[in-house]
């Protein structure tokens, strides 16, 4: 559904606007409701439409409070995570503490997972893409059985 890396901007009050070629979808899927939460491996942030994210509770519901490895996967996707709703300029207001975590300024790249967004400052996300590229042409191992399985 959500796919390419495309370059918005972050106003003076802390909105992205949605490219005009997922509005429609996000209006059909989700009503423009979405959320945002950070990403525990990188430095950017999540972007799910509701349904999608009410799958992650779901699952994370699941986990171990006790276990101390769930208890805190939990404690930072559900702490973090904030509800933005598209206004009707096809606006999402990005909450401050989101916004400082992933380091956005103006330039913004909005980076399609198929059910999610990434939302990365636009200088880091060029020098993310270009250390996995180098991390790939320096890391050449036997592909996983998944990945031999993926024909491009």
């Amino acid at each position: 559904m959500f796919r390419g890396a495309t370059q918005v901007n972050l106003d003076s009050k802390g909105r992205i606007t949605v490219p005009t070629r997922y509005r429609a979808v996000l209006l059909d899927e989700c009503q423009g409701q979405m959320v945002c939460t950070i990403d525990l491996h990188q430095s950017c942030l999540l972007l799910y439409t509701l349904p999608e994210w009410e799958i992650i509770e779901q699952k994370l519901s699941r986990l171990s409070s006790m276990e101390p490895m769930e208890r805190r996967v939990q404690r930072l996707l559900l702490g973090h995570a904030s509800e933005c709703k598209m206004d009707n300029a096809g606006r999402l207001l990005l909450a401050n503490t989101l916004r400082q975590h992933a380091g956005l300024t103006k330039e913004v790249m909005l980076v399609g997972q198929i059910n999610k967004f990434e939302l990365w400052d636009e200088q880091r996300w060029y020098r993310q893409v270009q250390q996995d590229i180098a991390a790939e042409l320096e890391n050449i191992q036997p592909l996983s059985t998944r990945l031999q399985d993926l024909s491009l």
